[in-house]
């Protein structure tokens, strides 16, 4: 079995809204489309991880009813700008308006000192010329006049695509990484992020034209642990999701860029104390306070799990600390889940295992465990595909009924 890129967040590459913001991982348009094949237009569907706002825009382009839950403000933002019908005009309005905004931050690029972030060593992103050309348009939309907030949103939209196809970093792994040598010894030219700025512009006013046959689907802002605190209501019939995969990848590490660009962050505390609000966070500060944490006194129903823990645990207590953190928080979120969801529901969870060190950690079957012990039904595991080119490494599909 292959990788299967069209079931990666390269399968959103092309797609319309959904191909607006790369975020590494996010999952595939194409896996929720096909989970929601059978759905009716009298189904709801949740999802709890929302990230990039896949299953709700799915749901919007198929006529279908879907909320997603997201605990940073970033992604609930961007979601939410995915799923917006923009008014008639916007598409000739947004590259007029960039490339407007563009020629006036070329006049006054040498003649103000601009506001930039206070990301930690921003000259390993941006050389100076660069920095300063992305300063100047970004100082350009916020004093822009132009009437309501969908077309100034575009804008800093645009404005993202630039920044991150200007700076000193590659996209080749899962992950960003920074180039290896960089800008300052010469061997990344970083293109021009006025013609990117326009060139997005284009691109995203070409993707509104891509019908939303649903205006109520949303995301909305809450703790994948406490849905009943943020849902309108307690009658989901769909549940399609993704959650962050326990092996500390951080989502504000890939997402810092555009937060403090966009003013979600100030500064990396505020970044740490996000990730370790986040489910599977380890980022900055983060993972002092993972140092401390104390396990609740539950109990992970997998047999071999106090086993899987300890052995992590005797080469590196901080990521025995992780696993057991990761499995409370998600047996909090699917006790959670329980409460919004209507009787013989269908819940599908897109999730993929891990290995630390020489330990195999089966995330598909300690998934499957915590849904049995809280009554749900039907409980299956499928393999959707290979991952990595370690060959350990899957992502499943998590299946079952709620009660």
């Amino acid at each position: 079995m292959g990788q299967q890129k069209a079931f990666t967040f390269k399968g959103n590459g092309r797609a319309g809204r959904h191909g607006w913001l790369r975020l590494t991982p996010a999952y595939s348009v194409n896996t929720v489309a096909q989970l929601l094949c059978a759905a009716t237009p009298s189904d709801r569907i949740l999802d709890p991880f929302s990230g990039t706002g896949t299953t709700p825009l799915v749901c919007a382009t198929m006529g279908l009813s879907g909320h997603a839950v997201d605990i940073n403000p970033f992604l609930v933002w961007l979601g939410n700008l995915k799923l917006t019908r923009f008014r008639h005009g916007t598409t000739e309005d947004l590259p007029a308006a960039a490339s407007a905004l563009q020629a006036k931050a070329l006049r006054t690029e040498a003649s103000a000192n601009h506001w930039r972030p206070s990301i930690h060593q921003i000259e390993k992103w941006w050389d100076q010329p660069t920095l300063r050309r992305l300063a100047s348009i970004y100082a350009q939309i916020e004093r822009a006049g132009h009437p309501g907030a969908h077309l100034r949103n575009l804008l800093k939209l645009a404005f993202c695509r630039a920044m991150i196809n200007s700076a000193n970093v590659s996209f080749g792994h899962q992950s960003m990484s920074f180039r290896r040598g960089g800008q300052h010894e010469g061997l990344f030219s970083p293109p021009d992020p006025g013609a990117l700025f326009v060139d997005a512009a284009r691109g995203i006013a070409d993707s509104l034209l891509e019908p939303l046959l649903r205006e109520d689907c949303r995301v909305l802002a809450g703790d994948a642990r406490r849905l009943e605190d943020c849902l309108p209501g307690k009658d989901y019939t769909i549940v399609i999701t993704s959650p962050p995969y326990p092996n500390r990848m951080s989502y504000i590490r890939e997402l810092r860029p555009y937060m403090y660009w966009l003013g979600f962050l100030t500064n990396g505390r505020e970044a740490g104390e996000l990730d370790w609000q986040a489910i599977g966070g380890t980022w900055g500060c983060a993972t002092s306070q993972l140092n401390s944490w104390q396990p609740r006194n539950a109990s992970i129903p997998y047999k071999g799990f106090e086993r899987i823990v300890a052995e992590i645990n005797a080469v590196s207590p901080l990521l025995g600390n992780y696993v057991r953190k990761y499995f409370e928080d998600m047996q909090a979120h699917l006790a959670s889940l329980r409460k919004v969801l209507a009787s013989g529901a269908h819940c599908y969870y897109v999730i993929g295992n891990s290995k630390f060190y020489d330990t195999l950690l089966p995330t598909e079957k300690i998934f499957a465990a915590l849904l049995e012990s809280l009554k749900f039904k039907e409980v299956g595991v499928h393999t959707l595909r290979k991952r990595t080119s370690k060959k350990e490494l899957y992502e499943y599909v998590v299946e079952a009924v709620s009660p």
